[in-house]
Parts: structure tokens; C-alpha cells; sequence
């Protein structure tokens, strides 16, 4: 299979944590139309999705819940799982070890980076937060290849050049400035704040409609 476009992995994602909802209700099959009420979709973009990697749903019975999400899990995991660690563990750092904790087998939050004397070598939210200074030595130990970035806006590009040459290949930027890698890294930004001037935004149009 070649490499699927990033709208498409975003969108399995969420049709996985779907399907791990329905499991939990005993539900074992599901239409396509039921699973685009629930994220707001059309059914056509969920049944496109899913015959992209190879999936078709049982005639009169839907799709078979285990089995797609088994079908899926193949498809965004890695066999062997992958190490992931935060740098920066301020307020947004703990809060977003503290969520993503144990959420993923494949994913595992193995470490926490810091400067603060006060975080150093203290477990937090579960994970142990190391000196920033051990960076390389801890990213080799422990074989992590993602990096989720919660530092001061002003130390990122410095951090994730870093991080990038102690062999970091995927980050996660949660800094408010636009970040720059090498090709052969994946980057994913998300700024917060646009987000939410995104949902005033709309919110400002619909009072005015209305």
C-alpha cells in the first residue's frame, strides 16, 4: 500500500477510537452511516476511506467492529510499538502526559525532558522526567523516535534541531513557533491558539445569522 495522504490517517484514527466505543457498548457491527453520525462525516467519505486500505463492510450486517479496527491498528501501528517522550514538562507537558499515558499499546511514553531542578529525576504523571543535558544518551537508551515539543516558544527551534540529531524522526509541536526539519522527519504542528480563534470565529458568524 502506498503512503496514505495525513487527512486520511487523522480520519482512521478517529474512526478506530469509533469503533473501541462501540466494542465497549457490545456493539460488533456498524454501517457506514452510523459511523459518519457519529464524527460528523458523510457515509461516502467513510465507505472511500475504508476501500482505500482494502475494506469492505458485510452486506445487511455493516462492518465487523473487531475486525476494522484490527484492519486499521495494521495499518497506523508500527509492529514493534514506538517510543514516544515530552519535552517540556510545564503545565501543558504534564497535562498531555497525564491524557496520553497508556491510551496506545503501540505508542509508549517512556520519558519527560526538563531543565527545572525541581522536575529533574522525579516521576511526573506516571513518567520520569530527565535533565535536559541526558537528551542524547536517554533518546539511544531507550530507542525513542517521537518527540512531543511543549517548550518556551523561544527554545523550540534550538530543542527540535537537537532532538532531530540525537535521531529523533517524528515531533509533535505544541509551541506557538512554526518549526523547520530535515526530510525524512514528519513534522505535525498545532498552535492552540488558532484553533480556538478559529471556533470564535464561527461562533461571532452564527450570533450574527442568527
Amino acid at each position: 500500500m502506498n503512503t496514505l495522504p495525513g487527512k486520511t490517517i487523522e480520519r482512521l484514527s478517529e474512526y478506530r477510537r469509533t469503533l473501541l466505543g462501540c466494542l465497549n457498548e457490545k456493539k460488533h457491527f456498524i454501517f457506514s452511516h452510523d459511523m459518519a453520525a457519529r464524527l460528523h462525516l458523510t457515509a461516502v467519505q467513510v465507505r472511500r476511506d475504508l476501500m482505500l486500505i482494502g475494506y469492505s463492510s458485510v452486506r445487511r450486517k455493516g462492518y465487523d467492529v473487531k475486525e476494522l479496527i484490527d484492519t486499521i491498528s495494521g495499518i497506523i501501528d508500527s509492529d514493534k510499538g514506538m517510543n514516544v517522550a515530552v519535552i517540556g514538562i510545564g503545565n501543558l507537558g504534564r497535562a498531555l502526559t497525564g491524557y496520553f499515558r497508556g491510551k496506545r499499546s503501540k505508542l509508549n511514553l517512556v520519558a519527560s525532558f526538563d531543565t527545572d531542578p525541581q522536575k529533574i529525576n522525579k516521576v511526573i504523571s506516571g513518567i520520569k522526567c530527565y535533565p535536559y543535558q541526558e537528551l542524547q544518551n536517554v533518546i539511544r537508551d531507550l530507542k525513542i523516535k517521537i518527540a512531543i515539543l511543549t517548550v518556551p516558544a523561544d527554545a523550540a527551534r534550538e530543542i527540535a534541531e537537537e532532538a532531530v540529531r540525537f535521531g529523533i524522526s517524528g515531533i509533535l509541536n505544541f509551541t506557538t513557533i512554526p518549526l523547520n526539519v530535515p526530510s525524512g522527519v514528519y513534522l505535525e504542528e498545532y498552535d492552540m491558539i488558532t484553533s480556538i480563534e478559529k471556533v470564535a470565529y464561527f461562533v461571532k458568524e452564527n450570533q450574527l445569522q442568527g
